[in-house]
């Protein structure tokens, strides 16, 4: 268990000096650290810590850490000296506590409840960890390093922030009077380097089979859109899809808060904007999708669709722009369909839900849905086609599916992903592109 701010025992607890000079509470270590931090501060031109490397800090803090402790009349032990050096170095350099998880690279989602409750994702499976900031003043702290160079403020005036670390991690930050038992953090980790289908189908995300079908889809600019619950791993799925673009496509991508993350050269990235302190120039994604249309573009990718953008995206689907990609939050392909209509609706204007029907039906050819299961794993639950109108209804036809059995003693999921056997009806447009697949790939019996 390490010391100071990474664990979790009672503040009261001893830890022995080891050199018969009685024993330190971890409050006053934890004091310690706070003093040696401040003194830090106090003696380091801020402009000049962007240019101090990990390895100078390090001798400052055992400069600044062996005066402080002969003034407290107190010893430490080599390995808490260490410890005091790497949570002082992660303070002054990184975010504090919570730095270690950021750059520990299996972990992929970092939940903070408050400051003595810090929860990770590592494989899918969320576990409390013995991070802790030392009171809410030192939460908010690291909150505030976290969304000031970006531009943003967070305070009771504007007490929530979405935002994005250098690394491209997304961040979102809630304080009261809005988060009731105090601040809490939460930040989304990307691997530094991007998914490949290669790494989605050693995870068991999908099947080889599959990822040759999606990766002839895009090919062939059908537009899709990934659905999923939270953390099901849509995004990086709309990464992998996109990696399949021809290079020499003008790609324009639109998102909230930037995460995509593209390999192609030809792209432009933009990202709306919330209003300022007094209200105004608030940028929403809809007003983009608008202005990425005047903006000559092959590829429109929309990070997630959440509100009236639906209807613009849809529109463009529908005069040409073929190929465009998007997520949104939804629990199947069928729910994904209402859920576009339900954010068309938002854009406020007063087509009949049979014309909204109409433009998803035409615009949409296939959805890819995705979801997390319970022993934290990832899988591609349908690849499912929009066939069309009957009636007032569109129709669906599931190209892929999963099929979950059951669970092992382990508590790992059983299932497969299986072909139904049917051919989707967009394989004239497909052979048209000159995208060629196995007359085979739809066999039931190729399922593994």
């Amino acid at each position: 268990m390490g010391l100071l701010d990474t664990r979790r025992p009672d503040a009261d607890a001893d830890i022995d000096q080891g050199d018969g000079r009685g024993r330190l509470s971890v409050r006053s270590l934890m004091l310690l650290k706070a003093q040696i931090h401040q003194k830090l501060m106090d003696d380091i031109d801020p402009a000049e810590l962007g240019r101090i490397d990990r390895h100078a800090m390090a001798h400052e803090v055992h400069r600044v850490m062996s005066a402080a402790v002969t003034d407290a009349g107190v010893s430490l032990p080599l390995k808490v000296r260490e410890q005091v050096v790497a949570d002082v170095i992660d303070e002054v350099l990184g975010y504090g506590p919570i730095q270690p998880l950021l750059d520990d690279p299996s972990i992929t989602e970092i939940m903070v409840n408050g400051p003595s409750q810090v929860y990770a994702e590592r494989n899918g499976k969320v576990f409390l960890t013995d991070r802790v900031f030392r009171d809410e003043p030192h939460m908010m702290r690291i909150i505030e390093k976290i969304v000031m160079p970006l531009g943003r403020r967070i305070d009771e005036s504007s007490p929530m922030v979405d935002a994005r670390l250098p690394d491209g991690s997304r961040v979102n930050a809630i304080i009261p009077p809005l988060a009731v038992r105090g601040p809490a953090l939460t930040i989304r980790k990307f691997s530094r380097e991007p998914y490949t289908m290669e790494d989605l189908i050693s995870f068991g995300t999908l099947t080889p089979q599959m990822a040759e079908f999606l990766k002839a889809c895009v090919a062939a600019k059908l537009n899709m859109v990934v659905s999923g619950g939270t953390g099901s791993g849509k995004t990086t799925t709309l990464n992998v899809l996109s990696s399949f673009v021809s290079n020499d496509e003008r790609i324009i991508t639109i998102e909230d808060a930037a995460e995509l993350r593209l390999q192609q050269e030809h792209i432009v990235s933009l990202e709306s904007r919330p209003p300022n302190i007094e209200g105004k120039g608030e940028v929403p994604v809809r007003m983009l999708v608008r202005n990425a249309l005047r903006m000559r573009p092959d590829r429109i990718i929309v990070g997630e669709v959440r509100g009236g953008e639906a209807l613009d995206m849809l529109q463009a689907m529908n005069t040409g722009h073929d190929g465009s990609l998007s997520t949104a939050h939804t629990n199947s392909p069928r729910d994904t369909i209402s859920r576009l209509e339900t954010m068309a609706l938002m854009a406020g204007t007063e087509l009949p839900s049979r014309a909204i029907r109409e433009q998803i039906s035409s615009a949409i050819h296939l959805i890819i849905h995705q979801n997390r299961l319970r022993d934290g794993s990832r899988k591609i639950t349908h690849i499912t086609e929009v066939q069309g109108m009957e009636g007032d209804v569109i129709t669906l036809q599931d190209i892929f599916l999963f099929e979950q059995r059951g669970i092992d003693t382990h508590g790992r999921v059983i299932g497969q992903h299986r072909p139904t056997g049917l051919r989707p009806k967009f394989m004239d447009r497909l052979l048209q592109q000159g995208v060629e697949l196995p007359a085979n790939i739809f066999c039931a019996r190729l399922s593994i």
